[in-house]
């Protein structure tokens, strides 16, 4: 009898361990050191596919070669389609991987990437567990359900790390109250991947409800403005051409990418007018959920506005759910965000 007390006593101990939000900046720490081993296995175990690297090394070596016309860079897959940022960085992996020859450098870079994006991700949640009430046994669902993270990171070296970890960098930034600086890490992940911009009316809600629009309105000037100095060289050299092909909304994607639309006849996902629904479903839903639960709080309509650390981790809130809401209407047809 005593034994299955103490047994039951030692239960409900883990139970309130993985249920605890003041324990999550311990688990985090065990779960970022079992994925540096994670990591370092599947880098030097699974082997690489080729899917993108190739065509990013051949248009970035456009640009150093003294090509700054958006409309001459282009890859073996097609012509440039990412803003500024993406060329930065990818140019700074071409010098560092021996002009793209050293993969297996280029997939130890990304693990690093991988372990800093997981140790801001949690920093976030661990900032946002108690005023949210978030238990620790969401981190076992993280490490469990980041198959496909690990492939974009470390097996195909696509540019959405690179800006989702910026991103989050900005997000945790805003948690801590340093929203200038935030605004130019989001800024940043903008230009390195457009896909960003979903989380741009969540960011807007979080901004009017922590600032107000006296504040607001020089922010998301700061945004504008580091676009335009990341995309100078390329804007002095064509400007229609840089906007057109860096920020180009009406791009078509093939068939044979979809995930989520496989089940679909080819000439259905291809048809324009599909798109159209889908983008109207995508605004009407947005709007219904910004208008029963952003619009609640009536600090949308003040001037200037400062609110407390828990409405904080609300704002980072409303940023997400924007960008869930675009994956409840599946609008863009590809890769999807991760995390």
């Amino acid at each position: 009898m005593e034994n299955f007390q103490f047994g039951a006593l030692r239960l409900r101990r883990c139970v309130r361990v993985l249920q605890d939000p003041r324990w999550f900046p311990a688990w985090s720490v065990v779960l970022v050191a079992a994925e540096a081993v994670l990591v370092s296995a599947i880098i030097f175990l699974v082997p690489y596919t080729e899917i993108d690297w190739v065509a990013y090394m051949q248009e970035v070596e456009g640009f150093l070669n003294g090509t700054w016309d958006y409309t001459q860079l282009r890859g073996d897959t097609g012509p440039l389609v990412y803003p500024a940022g993406f060329v930065y960085v990818y140019s700074a992996l071409y010098h560092l991987t021996e002009k793209g020859s050293e993969v297996w450098l280029a997939q130890c870079v990304f693990g690093v990437l991988y372990l800093c994006n997981l140790s801001v991700v949690l920093a976030i949640y661990c900032k946002v567990a108690k005023p949210l009430g978030l238990p620790p046994v969401l981190l076992l669902f993280l490490g469990c359900t980041a198959y496909r993270v690990h492939s974009i990171f470390v097996l195909r070296l696509f540019n959405d790390p690179v800006a989702m970890f910026l991103l989050y960098t900005a997000v945790l930034l805003f948690l801590t109250d340093h929203w200038m600086v935030g605004c130019v890490l989001y800024s940043v992940a903008v230009s390195v991947k457009m896909n960003i911009l979903l989380f741009s009316p969540g960011l807007l809600a979080a901004m009017l409800l922590t600032h107000g629009w006296a504040q607001t309105i020089p922010m998301l000037l700061l945004c504008a403005m580091v676009q335009v100095v990341l995309g100078l060289p390329f804007l002095l050299a064509n400007p229609l051409g840089y906007l057109t092909r860096a920020f180009e909304f009406q791009r078509q994607f093939l068939f044979q990418w979809t995930v989520n639309w496989r089940f679909l006849p080819e000439w259905v996902f291809l048809h324009r007018g599909f798109h159209l629904a889908l983008l109207v479903m995508h605004l009407v839903t947005l709007a219904a959920f910004a208008k029963k639960h952003w619009a609640q709080d009536k600090g949308f309509l003040q001037w200037k506005r400062r609110v407390s650390e828990p409405l904080l981790a609300h704002g980072t809130v409303y940023m997400h759910t924007s960008l869930f809401v675009k994956q409840a209407n599946c609008y863009r047809h590809s890769q999807d965000t991760f995390h």
